[in-house]
């Protein structure tokens, strides 16, 4: 009877079977039914569960012990200076100050040295341009170096009732000297302080040099003056017009060039100091 029995059981076990895969495989919904595996404690979901929750337990902890190990390292300075004890926190203040006194010392030792040093440039940049200005102006003055400039040409004819004398363009020398002329050159002769003209035969020489009409001066200085200087009525100009017969014509160009240099005086016994 048991034997009977068995065949019943298996058929009704297939019958469920049937069934249970015939609801598995209905499409109604678009999508497989879930299939779960069974567990053989029979914890199901209630197992899954309490692990996640473990694991998240877990991971909270460690990220708490690295964080208090990161704090730890951070407040390690601190902790040290908070370890020591008063008379070495008191020692640690008073070397602190000691180097904060020394630097400030050694600062303004420093700011007192550039100091001086940029006086020193200062006066040496200072000295070196007025020697270089004092040189310029000398070698002007004294005819070595050549010069241009805002001026006057003045143009003189050779008289038509008599020759110009030498005392007469002397007097021309002076009057620009006086309007204030800084360079001047008397046709190829450049004029200095201790220029000369004189009467010679056949005209008139200066610093030994022939000079031949057209006279032709060069004066580099304030134009209006120069030019005042030679057309002022009664002046050397009328004379030279009146007296002489000669044609003086004053001209401004933009610029005077004065080319005309002279050699530096050899002398016996003086010598350039230096």
């Amino acid at each position: 009877m048991i034997f009977n029995q068995e065949p019943h059981d298996l058929l009704s076990t297939m019958h469920k079977q049937h069934a249970h895969d015939k609801e598995n495989d209905r499409m109604e919904t678009g999508s497989f039914p879930v299939v779960r595996r069974r567990r053989r404690d029979g914890g199901g979901s209630d197992g899954s569960a309490r692990t996640r929750f473990v694991t998240g337990l877990l991971i909270t902890l460690l990220c708490a012990m690295l964080g208090f190990g990161y704090a730890i390292q951070l407040n390690n300075p601190t902790s040290s200076y908070e370890a020591m004890s008063e008379d070495e926190l008191t020692r640690l203040i008073s070397e602190t100050s000691t180097q904060v006194q020394n630097l400030e010392q050694r600062k303004s030792e420093l700011t007192s040295q550039l100091n001086a040093l940029k006086a020193a440039a200062d006066k040496q940049q200072e000295a070196a341009r007025i020697a270089k200005e004092n040189e310029e102006t000398s070698g002007l003055l004294s005819g070595r170096l050549p010069a241009r400039g805002q001026g006057v040409v003045i143009s003189i004819s050779q008289g038509q009732k008599t020759p110009v004398d030498a005392a007469t363009l002397f007097q021309l020398i002076e009057e620009l000297r006086n309007a204030g002329v800084e360079v001047m050159a008397l046709n190829s002769v450049r004029v200095v302080t201790s220029t000369y003209v004189v009467d010679i035969k056949g005209g008139l020489q200066a610093d030994g040099v022939a000079l031949k009409p057209p006279y032709t001066v060069k004066a580099i200085g304030d134009p209006q003056n120069l030019q005042n200087a030679v057309n002022i009525a009664g002046g050397v100009g009328s004379r030279l017009k009146v007296k002489f017969g000669s044609d003086v014509r004053v001209s401004t160009p933009d610029t005077v060039i004065i080319n005309e240099i002279r050699a530096p005086r050899t002398y016996t016994y003086a010598k350039t100091v230096e």
